[in-house]
């Protein structure tokens, strides 16, 4: 099993590499920079003239390396990573980006594993009862949840939520994890409770999306396990209906899913994501949107190679998953 870890982590350092290159290039690729925001709004806001703006524009970019050439930029952001676990300075929220990967990433991490845990356990429990009862107005019932859950997108359920709390509800504190009274106050029930109030609309979301598939997958693969012959010599030996289900077929049919997890975290770290764009929390996904409007080009890259780590990571776990629960998988890594 070491060995089989092993060979995946290697093979995902050169994925990594490439990742890395192709974000850099992408995020860099439309015309202008954090120095062309900071012309317009010496312009616009601070009235200053086109070319007093522009002197103080390119003085900025000669000082923050934004003059030198992509492969240069590139090659110096890597190197700062590897060496002195530098990834950059955030041009526009003017400190280092690690600090602003540590502020925002753990709070949406702790979300979106929310967002998959209740996923997967609401997913598979649809599916299952949808699977053993085909045809009845649960399965039906079921199978139109999750059918709008996979077609709905989530920045309209999004909309529509906010629109019912601010419109219909007068909720006024939407954009914070906490309410005033708890900014600054040490953790208690009661805090607890108030970010579960503030945050239930994107855990709902989100979970929402990934349930449906977790149900449509469940479902359509116990099906076809249960004509499987094995199960129908469970039957035959006397064993319950229920024991042939969660003992046999059941274990059978979650390989798919298992196979699923390897993606299903940047799934739903994109369904945190653009949820809190529009409730505006101070989440990756609004660093992401804000650092992308104003050229911040090393808070976006850095965010979009952790996004695609977490495929790396997500498809790791999800080969070892698959490896403990059944064997073959693992003597064809390991003979690999």
């Amino acid at each position: 099993m070491l060995r089989f870890l092993l060979v995946r982590i290697a093979s995902a350092v050169p994925v990594l590499f490439v990742l890395s290159v192709v974000t850099f290039v992408i995020i860099q690729a439309p015309p202008g920079d954090y120095a062309d925001y900071i012309r317009s709004q010496l312009i616009n806001q601070g009235g200053a003239s086109f070319e007093a703006a522009d002197a103080q524009a390119k003085a900025y970019r000669v000082a923050n390396g934004l003059d030198k050439p992509l492969p240069v930029q590139y090659v110096n952001w890597v190197v700062g990573m590897v060496t002195r676990g530098d990834f950059g300075h955030s041009l526009f929220f003017n400190k280092p980006v690690a600090d602003v990967v540590v502020e925002r990433l753990p709070r949406t991490l702790l979300l979106a594993l929310t967002c998959h845990i209740l996923a997967s356990v609401i997913g598979i429990s649809f599916g299952i009862l949808a699977a053993t009862r085909q045809y009845s107005w649960i399965d039906s019932l079921l199978s139109g949840i999750s059918f709008l859950g996979m077609t709905v997108p989530r920045f309209l359920m999004a909309l529509i939520i906010v629109y019912v709390l601010v419109f219909h509800f007068n909720v006024s504190e939407i954009g914070s994890f906490h309410s005033a009274r708890y900014g600054g106050a040490p953790w208690s029930w009661g805090k607890f409770v108030d970010l579960v109030q503030h945050v239930w609309p994107v855990v709902a979301i989100a979970t929402f999306g990934g349930l449906a598939y977790n149900m449509r997958v469940m479902r359509g693969n116990l099906l076809d396990t249960l004509n499987a012959q094995y199960v129908e010599t469970a039957r035959a030996k006397g064993l319950s209906e229920g024991a042939v289900i969660m003992r046999h077929a059941v274990p059978n049919a979650m390989h798919p899913l298992i196979m699923y997890q390897g993606v299903v975290l940047p799934y739903m770290l994109t369904g945190e994501i653009e949820t809190a764009i529009i409730f505006a929390l101070p989440t990756v996904g609004p660093a992401i949107v804000g650092s992308m409007w104003v050229g911040d080009v090393y808070v976006t890259a850095t965010f979009m190679l952790v996004l695609s780590a977490t495929l790396i990571v997500g498809n790791i776990i999800a080969d070892l998953l698959l490896a403990l629960m059944d064997p073959r998988v693992r003597q064809y890594g390991e003979a690999s």
